[in-house]
């Protein structure tokens, strides 16, 4: 499995709550999106189980490739664990919008029969910001009468919007983003045959982020953020930029792209907060709350990417001076 970089404080958590048989029923694992979370999640279900099955004498979450239980789990034959993330559709080039009710239904397969390699379980959701709502009252009932010895570990990017009765059941675990020197490592342990050239200009798109900026290679970031720039130094009186990029990032092959402005776009405004102060920065933090929102709602709901990138470039443009009124 692929080796987890950085998150010491986390993992040094969940290994003593796990070591000192404290191990909460339910993690909520909370960060930013390509920091790790899933991965971190993967190798704690993995060492849950495995230490079940036996004594384990490694340190952290890490297991050898070859030890038993990382085999089953890695041929996706482990009777005793259970994934859940969005399926792909019929089409086979799109994921589902969301996690549906029926599988998290699936769960009582898990549950109906007693674990079969060590008396324990797991289940992994990824991310749980994904649940439809009939999906997530469905797991809410598994949270709230856990089966005995079964570990649910939850990805989150987004832990406020969650229902706050899934939160209260959960112990949360932050995973912030990394450092540049584990950035680094993580681009070279993924990347092997990066140039450090490329790996510096990824730790510098990634913000943290390894796995957000692996998604993001050979997409010009670097010309996209000077769009954003150019949008909050100069303005758009004409609309003429936003109309440009909307049209630009619509098209269905720029897809990839329209993934990486929603991201991007809310991070500009809050860079830009910082450079100011007092009404102008409220006014700028009002901005990248209704940027991070929209966003949000774009993903979530597949709004039109051609409306979202126009309002969103407007919200960029009325940091300059002399617009900060127009939005």
């Amino acid at each position: 499995m692929t080796p987890l970089h950085g998150h010491d404080n986390a993992i040094a958590a969940f290994r003593a709550a796990l070591d000192q048989g404290r191990l909460h029923h339910a993690w909520l694992l909370a960060g930013p999106e390509g920091v790790g979370k899933a991965l971190f999640a993967d190798k704690a279900a993995l060492l849950m189980l495995a230490q079940g099955a036996g004594p384990v004498d490694e340190q952290g979450l890490d297991l050898p490739d070859d030890h038993p239980t990382a085999r089953l789990v890695a041929a996706g034959s482990h009777p005793d664990v259970m994934r859940l993330e969005r399926l792909t559709k019929e089409s086979g080039t799109e994921l589902a919008r969301s996690i549906s009710v029926d599988q998290v239904r699936g769960l009582q397969r898990l549950f109906a029969t007693t674990a079969s390699m060590s008396p324990r379980r797991a289940v992994v959701i990824d991310a749980i910001d994904d649940l439809e709502r009939n999906a997530a009252n469905a797991l809410l009932k598994n949270l709230e009468e856990p089966p005995p010895d079964t570990l649910f570990l939850l990805v989150s990017h987004s832990p406020e919007r969650l229902l706050p009765t899934i939160r209260s059941r959960c112990r949360l675990l932050r995973l912030a983003p990394l450092d540049d020197d584990a950035m680094a490592s993580a681009l070279r342990a993924a990347l092997p045959d990066a140039e450090e050239e490329e790996i510096a200009a990824l730790v510098a798109i990634g913000e943290g982020a390894p796995g957000r900026a692996i998604a993001w290679r050979g997409l010009d970031i670097g010309a996209l953020d000077r769009e954003l720039d150019a949008l909050v130094r100069h303005g758009d009186p004409t609309n003429g930029r936003r109309s440009a990029l909307a049209s630009a990032l619509a098209l269905k092959s720029a897809q990839p792209r329209y993934e990486a402005f929603l991201a991007r776009a809310p991070s500009r405004i809050a860079a830009a907060a910082r450079e100011q102060a007092g009404a102008a920065r409220a006014d700028a933090l009002r901005l990248w709350e209704r940027a991070t929102s929209l966003a949000g709602s774009a993903r979530r709901h597949s709004l039109d990417p051609a409306s979202v990138v126009f309002e969103l470039a407007g919200m960029l443009a009325a940091l300059a001076a002399g617009e900060r009124d127009a939005a």
